[in-house]
């Protein structure tokens, strides 16, 4: 495992990072055998939200007895003051632990958003409060819009920030990381598979690693996931091997979209996850979780070209900040069910 500093943290932390957003959805027990057999292994970083459902008190209930041994990252997406602290406050009690090592404000992709957390009576304030009380080392922020967080990291709040970065989105590469490497802040690639649709598992993993961050979170929910996360990472990136996955990263990425969830569909089609893994589709086929996602949006997606209000100006293309021919890409997903 390699291990490197977390920014001008003072900690150093593993290139894996532990994603628990889907422990919920698996037993507590193989939770909890999977956290712990991370922990054996080397990962020292853990990553949970007050939002993904009891993350949080999954993680207290089966490795809160280890707490020395783990960097611990949680998330408030609360923007005033009031509703953060609390929520800080009840994460600190469902981790059973006197210290968060990093609060983040999570989920910020708009101006108005991250205006709000920053002001006066603004999330921040409570991140800060908490600091100097000893009950959260460390503020970053997250979000979904690399440009912005550029900008927003520029100003010296934060000690981290966490985006995505996969080889079907690249786009951090171009203002964020340098700017957060800059800063001299941690940074964390989120999303390696893109949500379950890039594959082979090893390579899409491979592409993160192969860049400047220090950790890669991957959601993992069994000990056979956190084996083949670990596997990937065994060997460095040789400069070769770098050079095919930014090429392929650069294919995979030409759809230009960046989850930033601007988009909406009237009728319900999941925009975002089609404009990514449209390229992923065609080049690479998917993994079975993104198999999946295209038999639930099937009815959906076969819908769009039909759905006359759309058929001027489609509504989730207004809407977008980077002018993306969503109606298109969708349209064209439907060949998938020929």
């Amino acid at each position: 495992m390699r291990y490197s500093p977390f920014g001008k943290t003072g900690f150093q932390v593993s290139a894996l990072g532990f994603g628990a957003m889907n422990l919920p959805g698996v037993s507590l027990q193989q939770a909890g055998d999977t956290l712990n057999y991370a922990l054996d292994h080397g990962i020292n970083y853990i990553d949970t939200a007050a939002g993904y459902r009891n993350s949080e008190e999954i993680i207290g209930e089966t490795i809160s007895h280890r707490r020395s041994e783990y960097f611990l990252a949680t998330k408030t997406n609360k923007r005033d003051y009031a509703a953060a602290k609390e929520e800080i406050e009840r994460s600190l009690v469902r981790m059973k632990t006197d210290v968060i090592d990093l609060l983040q404000i999570h989920y910020v992709n708009y101006v108005s958003e991250y205006k709000q957390a920053m002001e006066e009576n603004g999330a921040y304030k409570a991140a800060l409060e908490m600091k100097e009380a000893g009950k959260v080392r460390f503020i970053g922020i997250t979000g979904h819009r690399p440009e912005l967080l550029a900008k927003w990291i520029s100003k010296g709040d934060f000690d981290q920030v966490l985006f995505h970065l996969n080889l079907a989105q690249p786009f951090a590469l171009n203002e964020l990381i340098p700017m957060a490497t800059q800063m001299g802040m941690g940074k964390v690639a989120m999303k390696p598979l893109s949500g379950g649709f890039i594959q082979p598992v090893e390579k899409a993993i491979r592409y993160p690693y192969s860049q400047n961050v220090d950790v890669i979170i991957s959601g993992m929910v069994s000990v056979d996931e956190v084996k083949q996360n670990l596997a990937a990472m065994e060997q460095e990136v040789e400069e070769e091997e770098r050079k095919e996955l930014e090429a392929l990263a650069l294919e995979l990425g030409s759809h230009n979209c960046r989850r930033c969830n601007y988009c909406s569909c009237p009728i319900g089609v999941t925009i975002p996850d089609i404009m990514i893994s449209s390229q992923v589709r065609q080049t690479l086929g998917l993994l079975p979780k993104g198999n999946g996602f295209y038999e639930r949006q099937k009815d959906k997606i076969l819908s769009c070209a039909d759905y006359e209000p759309c058929r001027e100006k489609p509504l989730c293309e207004e809407k977008c900040p980077y002018h993306l021919p969503m109606q298109k890409v969708v349209q064209e997903a439907a060949s998938y069910y020929r």
